[in-house]
């Protein structure tokens, strides 16, 4: 048979993870290859870049839209597990699972950007291809930054500091990467994890503080690096968390005197995109149009 969409692989994979133990996503595949009937020639189609199987890419967008709409998570890297919304939708013994299903869970709304009854699934009658690589693009990015996240908070707090060095020094901060990573992590000074130069020559330092969380970070950690940014005579500091922070902590380190620049795991997760930490280029296409000066005749 024909390769499935990605949306038709929805309803057996979330059936695969019913048992409620955790999977393989590479066991589950070839599972799902089984089931659907895939010849070897099917299996081993590649997408159009010829970095991944089609079917394999399938399977792991639709798996992306189970965990973005609640059903499954990830406990562990390349393993599944069904939630308890994913067994409630079991349970109601659906026909099929598609976007429209899952556009009524909060987080796969969150994840699309839609809100009910406005922002109708994309139309290519109506889109420009522009317009839907665009889309498409957004999509995939905002993707891969939820997965980094979930990597970087599952870390060691030693992997997070050599994280922090390395997406520092790659935005053209500490000088040489030696320079930094002896820098880092050895202050311990009540509220200073780290020191970095601000540009090569070290005209200027930039205090850090890291922190691995899963909770908001509230008012009183800032205060507490601002006290020890005076204590070292300092006026520049970095917040770094892979959590986020209240909307008192951004108030506060806007109206400090000590300029103090906030990053989420949000901003974390889109600067190791742009800056190549941690990721890796999968496939590039160019869009090109028409030279009119070269058919120029003169």
């Amino acid at each position: 048979m024909a390769i499935p969409d990605y949306q038709s692989i929805m309803l057996p994979l979330l059936k695969l993870a019913g048992d409620q133990q955790e999977h393989k996503m590479k066991e589950i595949t070839d599972t799902l290859a089984d089931q659907f009937n895939l010849t070897e020639e099917e299996r081993k189609t590649q997408i159009p870049s010829g970095t991944q199987s089609l079917f394999y890419n399938r399977v792991g967008w639709a798996r992306t839209y189970l965990v973005k709409a609640g059903l499954l998570n990830t406990p562990n890297r390349g393993y599944i597990k069904i939630t308890e919304s994913g067994l409630k939708l079991l349970a109601e013994k659906p026909r099929e699972i598609n976007n429209k299903i899952l556009k009524k869970y909060p987080g796969f709304q969150q994840f699309i950007k839609v809100v009910p009854g406005e922002n109708p699934t994309p139309d290519p009658k109506v889109q420009t291809p522009e317009e839907l690589i665009e889309e498409g693009y957004q999509t995939i990015r905002d993707s891969l930054a939820a997965e980094l996240l979930a990597e970087v908070k599952a870390a060691s707090p030693q992997f997070f500091e050599r994280l922090v060095v390395e997406l520092l020094v790659k935005m053209g901060y500490g000088g040489s990467r030696k320079d930094a990573g002896e820098a880092i992590g050895k202050s311990g000074d009540e509220g200073i994890d780290g020191i970095i130069k601000e540009d090569r020559l070290g005209l200027d330092v930039i205090y850090i503080q890291a922190k691995r969380w899963e909770n908001n970070v509230a008012p009183a950690e800032i205060h507490k690096f601002v006290g020890a940014l005076h204590g070292k005579n300092a006026n520049k500091g970095v917040f770094i968390t892979t959590s986020s922070f209240s909307k008192n902590a951004w108030e506060y380190a806007e109206k400090v005197g000590t300029k103090i620049i906030l990053i989420d795991g949000h901003q974390l997760a889109q600067l190791m995109i742009d800056y190549n930490v941690g990721v890796s280029n999968v496939s590039c296409y160019e869009i090109k149009k028409i030279d009119s000066d070269y058919f120029i005749d003169d």
